[in-house]
């Protein structure tokens, strides 16, 4: 059983009665004791699996393609990472938990990840986790930061230190699913800046929500590279398809 996923105690099951929890997935409430998720939603999450892209973890069609069309296009900053779900099969789940406020959803993508992705997550042999900041207007718009939320559960459940702060968004950038890739990168510039208390950490990982280009990836990996980080990997929750 998955720690996030454990039977409910007394004081849980009480909460669970006076604040229900809502199914990640549909956002029905789901039944005390059926864990984080509903039963009927158990098989809808589409998993990326093998073949998957080496650079950017896309799902592959070829047994024997070792990249795809994307990354054999162009070269990235961060050195390769995973996502966990298609995109089309969790789309309506991520967008609850970045626009409407379903904070919670957090702590059923991180265990997910931490199960999952274990292996990956284990060669990695990462010694910090930094979410992919959002600028200082959103978050007061929004209320906080997604990739934060995601990466602070991970954090909790791997043990690897996570440095929320480290990284700051200093440029207000056009949203990026408006653009296309040279516009994105160019959006991106100058976009992040390490803080002045930067620690030293050899091997990170990003952690964001949604994978499209890489751009905005490679503009923190590019940063963090910049002071002295040997390697930078990334897991986001979810990717699209190749182009």
């Amino acid at each position: 059983m998955r720690d996030y996923e454990r039977k409910p105690g007394l004081k849980e099951g009480i909460l669970n009665i006076l604040f229900p929890r809502r199914c990640p997935v549909c956002d029905d409430i789901v039944p005390v004791g059926e864990g984080s998720i509903c039963s009927c939603c158990k098989a809808k999450p589409q998993y990326i699996q093998e073949p998957r892209c080496r650079r950017c973890g896309k799902q592959l069609s070829d047994d024997a393609a070792f990249l795809c069309g994307d990354c054999m296009r162009r070269k990235h900053v961060f050195d390769y990472g995973y996502a966990l779900y298609d995109y089309q099969s969790m789309r309506k789940s991520i967008y609850r938990f970045k626009y409407k406020g379903r904070c919670e959803y957090a702590e059923f993508y991180a265990g997910d990840i931490a199960e999952r992705l274990k292996d990956a997550l284990e060669l990695m042999g990462a010694d910090s986790i930094v979410p992919v900041p959002v600028h200082a207007s959103r978050l007061r718009s929004r209320g906080y930061n997604q990739s934060a939320l995601i990466a602070a559960e991970l954090s909790r459940l791997t043990g690897i230190p996570m440095y929320d702060r480290l990284v700051k968004r200093v440029k207000k950038t056009v949203p990026q699913k408006e653009l296309n890739i040279q516009e994105r990168q160019n959006n991106l510039k100058k976009a992040f800046h390490i803080s002045s208390d930067v620690v030293k950490l050899n091997k990170t990982i990003l952690v964001d929500d949604i994978y499209t280009t890489g751009s905005t990836l490679d503009a923190v990996a590019l940063e963090l590279k910049r002071h002295g980080a040997e390697a930078v990997y990334f897991i986001t929750l979810c990717i699209g398809e190749g182009m």
